[in-house]
């Protein structure tokens, strides 16, 4: 059985020639150029479909699947999230993570448990994970190598460096 990983949805018909227009969720957006087919899903059941051509505009991705060539026959798509499968998941090079992949990770500061990855977000500095400890307090922090011992997405498991913490910093 595969598994199959968000990679953007479809926000609208851009043109009368079958162009759809994407919100990307890739980290990698530069896998589009290579992408030959996705997995579009309709109500849970994955369905594939060919890429014909994908054309960057301003930032915004727009996708044309084979034999989709009017309004009519694209509207239906609208609204839909696009997957890829296993096999073209992007491999990452070695300390480098999916965000998703992060969530849910329990969190360990000199071996004694912090709370768990509640959250991953993408800014323009760089990633910041929302760990929630066990009484449901939040800590913001940044995902950056130095505060990171190491890290195993098998097991869920992040381990952090020694961090000294502010006073008015809660853990």
């Amino acid at each position: 059985m595969s598994e199959y990983f968000l990679i953007a949805k479809i926000i609208s018909v851009y043109s009368k020639n079958g162009f759809l227009k994407t919100n990307i969720y890739s980290e990698y957006p530069e896998r589009f150029k290579f992408l030959k087919k996705v997995f579009i899903d309709f109500w849970g059941d994955k369905k594939l479909f060919f890429i014909e051509e994908i054309k960057e505009i301003n930032n915004t991705f727009l996708f044309k699947f084979k034999n989709f060539d009017s309004i009519r026959e694209t509207e239906l798509l609208a609204g839909r999230e696009i997957y890829v499968d296993d096999n073209s998941v992007i491999r990452l090079p070695e300390n480098n993570y999916f965000l998703h992949d992060l969530v849910g990770c329990k969190v360990f500061i000199n071996d004694k448990f912090a709370g768990i990855v509640k959250d991953a977000l993408n800014t323009p500095a760089n990633d910041v994970l929302v760990i929630e400890d066990e009484f449901g307090k939040e800590l913001m922090l940044p995902f950056v190598l130095a505060y990171i011992e190491s890290v195993d997405t098998d097991n869920k498991i992040l381990k952090l460096r020694n961090l000294e913490l502010d006073s008015d910093d809660k853990v």
